[in-house]
């Protein structure tokens, strides 16, 4: 669970936060030439590529996951488990752990397959060994070949029903940085809380929040009211809005005022009630360093 700092200000300590803020004027050029502070301050840079070297380990499944159980992490652990509550063959998993706060994300290994150094990376091992295997990044690009690869969680016919299902995947993709790198930022890992990133980042985070709502209001799944309506759609948003609305991230329930989403709620109380979803959020991810 991604905790909030407590260190909510009183309204003067914004002004006087503010009124400080107030001096900087960006120069010219941008250069790093500071440590920016907050709680990921000693890994980022501006720079991409690997820093060390680093093999990954290579189990015997067909799928290898390299993750974190972020939200990002979960979305890809909750299809892998649906799969494997199905018992669906070929699609069984190895998990490996990438400590992001260690920068095990900038191994040379973990580069090789995915050079934007970003959780989760998959490989599928399940070819022929003449064959390559197959290296995929981004967590909806991994989430629609393994739906794809294996016929399950996603509309194949062209219709409305797969142009449902992608439109709301692309808006997950698309809106969560603005609640995870803006507002989860801000609120609860920046050195110092600032009014106006944490109003702006709030306001939208609420935005999104009322979108899904409204939507909701007459949808059991993101896709339909059926149970076969349940797919990728769902698990890609219910890792951040779904585990957000349920007080799982930042520690921002109250601050957000969660509840006055009581279709979101709903809908995200159903899935996490889904054996493949708890197994999902708690998955046991090998260490990279043995």
């Amino acid at each position: 669970m991604m905790k909030q700092n407590n260190h909510h200000s009183t309204h003067a300590d914004n002004n006087s936060t503010s009124t400080a803020n107030a001096a900087y004027v960006p120069p010219k050029v941008w250069v790093q030439d500071k440590d920016n502070g907050g709680k990921f301050a000693s890994i980022n840079r501006p720079t991409a590529g690997a820093r060390h070297e680093q093999v990954l380990p290579v189990g015997g499944a067909p799928l290898q996951l390299y993750s974190l159980n972020t939200p990002n992490g979960v979305k890809v652990n909750i299809l892998l488990e649906e799969l494997a509550e199905l018992g669906v063959k070929g699609a069984e998993y190895d998990a490996y752990k990438i400590d992001i706060s260690e920068g095990d994300q900038f191994g040379s290994g973990f580069v090789d397959i995915n050079p934007n150094s970003k959780i989760p990376a998959l490989v599928d091992r399940s070819h022929d060994e003449a064959d390559e295997p197959i290296a995929i990044f981004e967590s909806g690009a991994i989430m629609m070949y393994l739906a794809e690869k294996f016929g399950k969680f996603i509309p194949l016919s062209l219709g409305k029903a797969r142009a449902d299902c992608l439109s709301w995947v692309m808006w997950q993709m698309g809106s969560a940085p603005f609640l995870g790198g803006g507002f989860g930022h801000f609120y609860a890992y920046a050195p110092e809380p600032l009014e106006y990133p944490i109003n702006r980042y709030t306001m939208e985070t609420k935005r999104q929040l009322d979108v899904l709502d409204k939507h909701l209001k007459d949808h059991s799944y993101m896709c339909g009211n059926d149970d076969s309506d349940y797919n990728i759609a769902d698990m890609i948003i219910w890792a951040w809005y779904g585990q957000l609305v349920l007080g799982k991230l930042y520690d921002a329930a109250e601050f957000l005022q969660v509840d006055e989403y009581q279709h979101v709620k709903r809908w995200a109380q159903n899935i996490a009630e889904r054996p493949a979803v708890k197994r999902a959020v708690d998955l046991s991810l090998k260490p990279i360093n043995q």
